[in-house]
């Protein structure tokens, strides 16, 4: 919509996706909203906040799964760095760990990807006004499942054994001794009911732990 069908005060919305079509998509149809205006636009999860000191938007809209730093992670950030921006997570698989943890960080919102660019757009105006918006079926799922029974040490000491990292890996990239982090996996093993910390990384992942 030009610009001058406007009204003088637009929401300014950042968005960060990571796939380039589902990012320019999603940034059109929020576009022809009247009252909305997307300023910026990023891929990787570690260029929100900068991103967001420069353009200055009133919403960040954020993916979770994201390269470099996730929107989780990034919601915390946007929090402590710029506290007049509301936090509205955009995800395509919800799970109850993961809205756990966005509404720990701060965020203000949460939706899966499956709604109509006009719910987007009302959640967007919502969450604006001061108002929590939260997929309803998530909600319930959340208060079902109950809170992530994971330490914070030990969602650091799984999210850092990906990739066939040995525990002199992750003590290294951690800072921490090898006997610690082996009594860690352990544990968040235990704690997810998994044989080994392989299985352990897949369920946490699946619960939205991690």
């Amino acid at each position: 919509m030009p610009q001058d069908h406007r009204p003088a005060k637009s929401v300014r919305v950042l968005l960060a996706e990571d796939p380039g079509m589902m990012r320019g998509a999603l940034a059109l149809l929020l576009g022809l909203e009247p009252d909305i205006e997307v300023v910026a636009q990023v891929a990787r999860g570690d260029s929100i906040v900068d991103a967001a000191l420069t353009s200055r938007p009133d919403v960040a809209l954020l993916d979770i799964e994201l390269p470099g730093r996730s929107g989780l992670d990034a919601a915390a950030d946007l929090r402590d760095e710029v506290p007049d921006c509301r936090v509205l997570i955009l995800t395509t698989f919800g799970r109850p760990g993961h809205l756990r943890r966005a509404m720990e960080a701060g965020a203000a919102g949460f939706l899966v990807k499956d709604g109509p660019v006009e719910e987007l757009a009302g959640a967007i105006r919502k969450v604006l006004t001061g108002e929590t918006v939260i997929d309803p079926a998530l909600a319930a799922a959340a208060l079902s499942a109950g809170p992530s029974p994971l330490t914070a040490r030990e969602r650091e000491v799984l999210n850092a054994s990906v990739d066939g990292a040995t525990v002199s890996d992750i003590a290294g990239t951690l800072h921490l001794s090898e006997s610690t982090v082996r009594n860690d996996l352990s544990s968040a093993i235990g704690k997810t009911g998994t044989r080994n910390r392989m299985e352990a990384v897949r369920a946490a992942r699946q619960q939205g732990w991690l």
